[in-house]
């Protein structure tokens, strides 16, 4: 029978799954680390706002750009291979990042850790939905939201107290030795590939790739450079006529990068939906809040790291939660959508934020965002795999993290620009009042408040308005603040519903968890992560 030539797990699952585990987490850890360390490296570095934000940036784009070809690529020339060129990869660039003299460097270096990224993720969700079927994929992939939590919640609070102890470079040196020990669990992972595959699809790759590089980037430098910018119109323009292309070459590929009749999936859409609600909802706010933080409550670096373990914290326990309750036969359906209506609560609640705020009053708030988010990542990766046949699994987890970092990268831009934005218009009428005699503007004041930086701005000021001064820009920073958190509100929860109504599509009764698996074997238990 098909099923034997399937075991659920391979030999020694546990270590196999760590050691998968254990590259994935570089992925969300180099995320979420960097923020906290930015205002360290401009002082060490003498770098400015701008060029630091693209040590956040540069990632993103990266490896959102690359995601959908490192699955394409992947698929056809062997999932293990294209695993352990990422993890090799993200190691040199986490050394380089480590020794850097400039912020230039070390933007090249937080690219090149994009692309391994990329790589490391695609490749290794494949690699696991290869080597597990059945119950034993719900359990991985429950795993892997664990991991992606982990990588989160510890990234915030160990960057804050490894730049308060050791230094921005630390964290760097952390993620090169989690590269090199990851290096000796490979030998676990089996190879695969897609049988019917023929030579990788460099067009459509190269088409895509340059179409989404130009869309996120028009989206990052569209404050800057001004939207009906040259510049920015014509980053757009190409973006249109690259998508063009590749829509183009791929109708006249045998065998295409990707399959576009996978975007008539309602269930594979749902899922990349809520990838783009969650996007919104936690990583833009686990980037503004640190800065929140530290800007209007007056924490130290450590301190709002640590604070932020109420939002991340969550994240570690709940995946296994929604993977036990999918076990048990509860549909995905209510919990995705219901997990986005318990974020959306805990953002509309987080609204009551001001300047002073005490830690009770960010536990409640933020413990219901990260109980949320935690019940979504337990789900959300083997969902995205799930919908789609197993020649398919490299493919469909390209497209659907490239879909995620793509929007981890717009909402982080388009919640900033949101926020800077806001808070200058409204300093702007009445800075004039605390800054007379200083060269300061609304706009250099915007700076370096959003990005937490209050002291830079009051110690210019006349002694005497000193501490209005703080206030009335707490005050703006909060008010800034607070309408940006009313909008991702409005999109968790447009999201949830959205979600709840595609998500009704499921498949007949009786049919298999994995079509490689015979529907004769299939139990509810074992269906269960196929079930939307």
């Amino acid at each position: 029978m098909a099923a034997a030539a399937h075991p659920e797990a391979p030999p020694r699952a546990g270590l196999t799954i760590f050691a998968l585990c254990l590259a994935v987490f570089i992925v969300p850890y180099g995320l979420s680390s960097a923020p906290v360390a930015l205002p360290a490296m401009g002082r060490d570095l003498d770098a400015g706002a701008a060029s630091l934000n693209w040590v956040v940036n540069a990632y993103n784009i990266t490896a959102a750009s690359f995601m959908m070809a490192a699955g394409s690529i992947a698929d056809r020339v062997g999932r293990k291979r294209v695993f352990s060129f990422g993890v090799g990869t993200y190691g040199v660039s986490a050394l380089i990042g480590a020794l850097a003299t400039d912020v230039l460097l070390l933007n090249v270096a937080r690219a090149v850790a994009g692309v391994a990224a990329a790589a490391m993720m695609t490749a290794g969700v494949s690699v696991m939905a290869n080597m597990f079927h059945g119950a034993a994929r719900t359990k991985a992939f429950a795993f892997v939201g664990v991991t992606i939590g982990a990588g989160l919640a510890i990234g915030p609070t160990s960057s804050g107290l490894l730049v308060s102890g050791l230094g921005w470079r630390a964290i760097f040196w952390v993620q090169f030795a989690i590269a090199l020990a990851s290096m000796f669990g490979l030998k676990l992972v089996q190879e695969s590939k897609d049988p019917e595959a023929h030579s990788v699809d460099w067009a459509g790759t190269v088409t895509f790739t340059l179409a989404l590089f130009c869309f996120t980037l028009g989206v990052i430098q569209g404050p800057a450079w001004g939207w009906g910018s040259v510049q920015v119109l014509g980053l757009f323009a190409g973006c249109v006529l690259l998508l063009v292309g590749f829509v183009l070459v791929e109708r006249r590929q045998r065998f295409p990068m990707f399959d576009l009749s996978l975007f008539a999936e309602p269930r594979f859409m749902a899922v990349n939906l809520l990838a783009t609600a969650v996007s919104f909802g936690f990583v833009g706010l686990m980037v503004l809040l640190p800065s929140y933080l530290v800007g209007a409550n007056g924490l130290t670096d450590s301190a709002a790291g640590l604070t932020m373990l109420l939002l991340t914290a969550p994240v570690l326990a709940f995946p296994l939660v929604s993977g036990r309750l999918v076990q048990a036969g509860v549909s995905m359906r209510p919990i995705l959508s219901g997990s986005l209506v318990l974020v959306a609560a805990g953002l509309a609640w987080l609204t009551t934020v001001h300047p002073g705020i005490g830690l009770l009053g960010l536990t409640g708030p933020l413990l219901l965002v990260g109980i949320g988010i935690g019940l979504i990542y337990g789900l959300m990766d083997g969902a995205a795999v799930s919908t789609v046949p197993p020649t398919k699994v490299g493919m469909a987890s390209g497209m659907f993290n490239t879909i995620r970092l793509a929007t981890e990268a717009v909402a982080v831009a388009g919640m900033v620009a949101a926020l800077m934005s806001l808070v200058q218009q409204r300093i702007a009428d009445g800075l004039g009042r605390y800054t007379q005699g200083t060269d300061l503007t609304a706009r250099s004041v915007t700076d370096s408040v959003s990005s937490g930086n209050l002291d830079a701005v009051v110690d210019k000021a006349p002694a005497a308005s000193r501490d209005a001064l703080t206030d009335f820009l707490g005050q703006g920073y909060t008010h800034g603040f607070q309408v940006v958190l009313w909008g991702t509100v409005v999109i968790c929860l447009a999201g949830a519903i959205v979600l709840h109504l595609i998500l009704t599509d499921r498949p007949a009764a009786g049919a298999p968890a994995d079509s490689a698996e015979p529907a004769d074997r299939s139990t509810p238990r074992e269906s269960a992560d196929a079930t939307l």
